[in-house]
């Protein structure tokens, strides 16, 4: 120690910092290195596809600004209604099934019967022309109501006898106000 007396202030200073490098040399440090880039994909190997986009909510477009609030039909609500016809069409999204039934008759000129769920009610709809005339989608009209089924694509989604196919429900009220749902129209036994 007496030794290290002997050295003048400079060198004590000097000789502090370098101590001071060496333990902040020991100590750990974040990296510094800019990330990695991705490994490229192999050549015919298809990369993972982009998460599917979250559909947003339908909205009530015009009218008085109440909004449309179509709920999916119960079995005892089916029931209730007692439709008439051979075979049936139902419009359906991912997350109601189903909003709209309608039931009608084979080379029919009678028209086709439905309901639709609106709040709390079922409320019947009917179509000119019988089953047939669903198949390919249709304009049903109620007490203050229009609900047009338009397909939105050629090939259906499934298999089996009666497959959906991709579908708008268009749902308008007299006071103007529309709402618009996509899913699927199926129809057959």
């Amino acid at each position: 120690m007496a030794h290290f007396r002997s050295f003048s202030t400079p060198y004590r200073q000097v000789v502090a910092a370098l101590a001071a490098l060496a333990l902040a040399a020991c100590s750990p440090q974040a990296d510094t290195k800019p990330p990695a880039a991705p490994a490229p994909i192999a050549p015919g190997v298809p990369s993972a596809p982009p998460p599917a986009p979250t559909p947003a909510p339908a909205a009530t477009i015009g009218g008085d600004g109440s909004a449309i609030v179509l709920n999916a039909l119960s079995t005892a609500d089916l029931q209730a209604a007692s439709l008439k016809g051979e075979l049936q069409c139902s419009f359906s999204t991912p997350t109601a099934s189903p909003l709209l039934v309608a039931t009608g008759f084979v080379a029919s000129k009678q028209a086709a019967q439905g309901v639709v769920k609106v709040g709390d009610y079922v409320e019947p709809v009917t179509t000119p022309g019988g089953f047939d005339a669903m198949t390919k989608g249709a304009a049903f009209a109620g007490q203050g109501k229009t609900v047009t089924i338009a397909l939105t694509g050629a090939a259906p989604v499934g298999g089996g006898e009666s497959p959906g196919y991709p579908a708008t429900l268009t749902y308008d009220r007299a006071d103007g106000a529309r709402l618009v749902l996509t899913g699927l129209w199926t129809c057959g036994p």
